[in-house]
Formats: C-alpha cells, sequence, structure tokens
C-alpha cells in the first residue's frame, strides 16, 4: 500500500503544489488543509503514516498542531516543513512531538528520502537544522561537566550580554550580594579568575 500523507499548509500554491508532487512520487495524499484547528479529527479520521506540518498559519500554529496530532495518534509521523530556522521554534516542534524538520528550501529528492527516514524510524533533518540541535547538545554537555546549576548559567548569560552585577541583581530580582556569590561559584567551576575569562570560556566550549 501506498504511504499516505496529510498536509498542513496555509500558502495554498505551495501546499497544491507539494500535494502534485508528491502523488506524481506515488505518494497518496489523504487530504491538504490550510490550518490546524481541526488536526487531531483530521489524523483519527484518516489515520495517515505522514503529516507535513508548516508552522505559521492563521488559528492554531503548527507547534501546537503536533501537540494534538500526537495526542491524537502517536504513531503518525509529523515532519515539519517550515522556513524557520530559529532555535525557540525548532525546539518547541521537537518538544510538542515532531519526528522530523526540513527547510521549504528542501530539493524534492531529499523531501522524498526524509520521509521514506521518517517511515523507518528516523529523524530526518535539513542540515543547518541538525547542526542546531548538535550544538546545543554539545553546550548542554559542557554545562553538564562543569556542574553549573541553572541559576548560575542564567547569571552567566547575563554577565555575556555585558550585564554589571548591579544589573544582573536587578533583572533577576536577587539581592547584590546572591549575584556575587553566584559568580564566585561560577568562576571556581569554570576555573577562571574573572568575569572576562568566564566569557570567553562560556562562548568558546558553548556553555550557554
Amino acid at each position: 500500500m501506498p504511504t499516505t500523507i496529510i498536509l498542513f499548509e496555509d500558502n495554498d500554491r505551495l501546499r497544491e503544489s507539494l500535494a502534485y508532487l508528491l502523488k506524481m512520487n506515488g505518494y497518496e495524499i489523504a487530504g491538504d488543509y490550510n490550518s490546524c484547528n481541526e488536526a487531531a479529527t483530521i489524523v483519527r479520521v484518516y489515520r495517515p503514516d505522514v503529516v507535513l506540518m508548516d508552522i505559521d498559519m492563521p488559528g492554531h500554529s503548527g507547534i501546537e498542531g503536533v501537540s494534538m496530532i500526537k495526542e491524537a495518534r502517536p504513531e503518525t509521523a509529523v515532519i515539519m516543513y517550515t522556513v524557520f530556522e530559529e532555535d525557540d521554534k525548532l525546539f518547541q516542534c521537537l518538544c510538542a512531538g515532531a519526528n522530523g524538520y526540513l527547510l521549504k528550501k528542501t530539493p524534492p529528492a531529499k523531501l522524498f528520502e526524509a520521509i521514506q527516514d521518517v517511515l523507518e524510524g528516523g529523524a530526518p533533518m535539513s542540515p543547518a537544522i541538525a547542526k542546531k540541535v548538535l550544538s546545543t547538545f554539545q553546550a548542554k554537555q559542557e554545562t553538564k561537566k562543569y556542574n553549573l546549576s541553572p541559576r548560575e548559567i542564567e547569571v552567566l548569560q547575563w554577565l555575556i550580554k555585558g550585564y554589571s552585577i548591579k544589573q544582573i541583581a536587578l533583572e533577576m530580582s536577587l539581592a547584590f550580594d546572591t549575584i556575587r556569590s553566584h559568580l564566585k561559584n561560577i568562576y571556581q567551576k569554570l576555573h577562571v579568575n574573572c568575569g572576562k575569562e568566564a566569557i570567553v570560556k562560556a562562548l568558546s566550549e558553548r556553555i550557554v
């Protein structure tokens, strides 16, 4: 049986072109929609193998759409198909349950490969997206290595932005001495002597 796909894309021209392209390559299009407001009902009725989901749509966003689909039918694989490369949208989609993340500039051949990959249990991603995921993973590993607490990471992030101890205390609604104590702990854990050294190390090793 052919692989069944549902498209959620509010750009009518792109959605129609995608549907035609996929049909011409042996896929069965169970439906194509310009919003994902009824995504849960749609996947329950049509039981697709794969969903291609845009992010920026009227009504519910594609990120919300992923959550609805995964709650309604977890076995349906969802590949985000979007122009967005921002870290926040990427990780929101992955946390919502997306199985893959492709940029719309992906060549058709790579799109077909991604569909096959996700059917086999893979997590297809455009190269730029995979690089972001890897970088974040590496950064988390570095943070873990130095055993920085979430609060210390937050202080370090403010420090990198150029904030003084007083400004950090104000932003975090904490006492001046508390921030100074956090910084002292950060310097000890990173094995540095001052704020500038901490910033250099944090950036060079992608700790935050």
